[in-house]
């Protein structure tokens, strides 16, 4: 296959034996240092990836993706409100809810906490809790026989275990001869989950629906209804379609209202790791600079000859961009062979690394997830390879204009 005199002085450049073994070394240090970036990038991006999609899926699994709530108080009929909200296309369950703050307290021990009032017909369409028990099922919360599921931190805050029973005190009071008395019950403890989650698993408190209503003195009503999309992302659109089918006396919030911030924080972290790992491409390709640099030093007697036979300045260039957008094309594919395998296999490598060195990178105390989880996104590894490569050519521009400058009489009258 012919290719053009460019490619070929180029190529030949590359495979010829270099009188200087140092530039060799250089060369080598670059392609290493190109591929150690692009491997980095992928492995910190994938990781990243892996972890926000993890603490999504804890998060959202015990928040709701759209709530619906009235604006006159406690939503009697939220069953006819439910079937309304279903028709969308988009909700694929729904079910009630009572949100309150309560005090627990366990001998001598108290806590506050988020009470939750839930339908356990219903709850399994709309959140992933029953896939988080530790202990008991949700079908044993039994409407009037006030049973309770703590988080795993607050049940060992409270230090009750299943079939305990614990005291609840309400804001509510009561009238009584002896003045106004905060209204309190007693709950069995009949189930304890854990979502994996700090803020949840130490504060929460599930109930049956019916239960708190009559506590909190709702009158059979509930806060709301809870709604489950196919697609969270289009919580947005969602919610603004629901205001205008179901009425303006409702009021429909989404996920995104109240936990963007977090979320826009991950994703501006995952951006500054990408923004820093970036620099150690940028240190390569300042390598593939000084190694063109000493190449075309080397090479000026040769490119004297090739310019007295006729090859313009632009063919010159062309020569070393050749030369040094391989160095970084070798560079790219390699990082991107090793970033794919190391990413692809994290579960297995961070578990026998852990082993070798008999530690825990991620102890359970201190943080919410133990394991490194890893999602290569086609996008990302499109972008890091797009920049390395990129970095690589733009890297060539200086030595191989410096070359294409060169002389022929200069250069040949030290010869």
């Amino acid at each position: 296959m012919k290719l053009p005199l460019e490619i070929f002085v180029g190529l030949r450049y590359t495979r010829a034996k270099r009188r200087n073994h140092f530039i060799s070394f250089i060369s080598l240090i670059s392609m290493l240092g190109i591929a150690l970036g692009v491997m980095a990038l992928i492995v910190v991006l994938s990781v990243m990836n892996g972890f926000e999609k993890e603490l999504r899926g804890r998060i959202l699994g015990m928040v709701s993706h759209v709530t619906v709530s009235s604006f006159r108080g406690p939503l009697q009929d939220w069953q006819g409100l439910r079937r309304r909200a279903m028709e969308h296309p988009d909700i694929i369950g729904g079910a009630p809810y009572i949100e309150a703050e309560a005090m627990i307290s366990n001998l001598s021990s108290v806590s506050g906490a988020l009470i939750r009032g839930i339908d356990p017909e219903y709850e399994n369409e709309v959140s992933e809790i029953y896939q988080s028990m530790e202990f008991g099922v949700l079908s044993d919360l039994v409407a009037g026989e006030y049973g309770i599921v703590l988080g795993s931190g607050l049940a060992n805050s409270l230090d009750v275990v299943p079939g305990d029973r614990i005291t609840m005190v309400t804001p509510q009071a009561i009238a009584s001869p002896l003045g106004l008395l905060p209204r309190l019950r007693r709950f069995k403890v009949v189930g304890i989950f854990e979502i994996g989650v700090y803020e949840y698993d130490r504060s929460s408190a599930l109930v049956h629906y019916q239960d708190a209503s009559r506590l909190f003195g709702m009158d059979g009503g509930v806060s709301g209804i809870r709604l489950k999309l196919d697609d969270l992302d289009l919580a947005p659109l969602v919610r603004l379609d629901l205001k205008q089918s179901i009425g303006l006396e409702y009021w429909v919030s989404d996920w995104t209202l109240r936990h963007s911030n977090y979320f826009k924080a991950v994703r501006t972290e995952k951006t500054v790791m990408f923004i820093i790992l970036s620099l150690i491409v940028a240190v390569a390709a300042f390598n593939i600079v000084s190694t063109l640099v000493m190449v075309v030093t080397d090479k000026q007697s040769d490119i004297a000859i090739l310019r007295t036979l006729g090859m313009s300045p632009r063919s010159v260039m062309c020569v070393f961009m050749v030369q040094g957008t391989l160095i970084g094309l070798i560079g790219t594919l390699a990082g991107l062979a090793g970033g794919i395998v190391v990413a692809s296999h994290i579960d297995t490598i961070v578990p026998a690394l852990e082993q070798f060195f008999q530690t825990q990178f991620l102890p359970r105390g201190v943080y919410p997830i133990t394991e490194l989880p890893s999602e290569m996104k086609q996008s990302d590894i499109l972008r890091i390879t797009l920049l390395s490569f990129g970095v690589s050519v733009v890297a060539t521009l200086y030595p191989a204009l410096r070359a294409s400058k060169t002389r022929p009489a200069e250069a040949l009258s030290y010869e």
